[in-house]
């Protein structure tokens, strides 16, 4: 599997255009907004898209997946089913937030612990990880040891909790319990910001880290 990691919206959300290098068939994971930049991105590399893939419902990284699901005639796939109560509603929080308008949408498949996900001859696992909102799930590609994390974890930090129906401690034991058992050498995208790894968080993270 290959990957690129495309920067979008005024929060700078990491999407990220995944693709099978052997067949060139792909998917957006969390398409939030900026339409243009990521099919000039699909089309620079040359990826031909079969699904949209969302780690939660939040406007920056749910934002755009419906008018690209609409003009591509593409499916979305995720969240778990938990986070319904956001993708509904989009319109308000994309007022709340500044955003261009988004009309609320279900995926064609909601996601659930162990499923997985296909493209090309590329299949990445879903983990469900609550606590920064209640139907976040994570994309783990085992091959190449990449996981998508959207904002369960970031470099030095973790997703927020103070959002409505996050939970810290279910947080917490997502990233312990589903996350560090993939192992210390998987490098991670989080929903902003620099990669890192697993074990580099687990060694200086403040919030999780084995010596927090």
């Amino acid at each position: 599997m290959n990957y690129t990691v495309i920067p979008v919206t005024a929060f700078q959300q990491n999407c990220s255009l995944v693709w099978c290098e052997a067949t060139g068939r792909g998917a957006l994971i969390d398409p939030g907004g900026d339409i243009d930049k990521l099919l000039a991105a699909v089309e620079r590399h040359g990826v031909v898209l079969e699904r949209l893939l969302l780690t939660h419902g939040h406007i920056d990284h749910a934002g755009a997946a419906g008018v690209l699901a609409a003009r591509l005639g593409l499916p979305v796939e995720g969240p778990q089913r938990e986070d319904a109560f956001l993708l509904e509603a989009l319109p308000q929080q994309s007022a709340m937030w500044g955003f261009p308008h988004a009309e609320p949408y279900a995926p064609d498949r909601w996601l659930e612990e162990g499923d997985r996900i296909g493209f090309g001859e590329v299949a990445l696992e879903v983990l469900h990880c609550p606590g920064h909102t209640p139907g976040h799930i994570v994309f783990f590609e085992p091959a190449t040891r990449v996981a998508f994390v959207g904002d369960v974890l970031f470099h030095g930090s973790i997703g927020r909790t103070d959002l409505p129906r996050g939970d810290y401690q279910s947080l917490v034991r997502s990233i312990r319990g589903k996350l560090w058992p993939l192992g210390d050498d998987v490098r991670f995208v989080p929903g902003h910001g620099a990669m890192s790894t697993f074990g580099a968080e687990r060694e200086s993270n403040p919030f999780v880290g084995d010596d927090a």
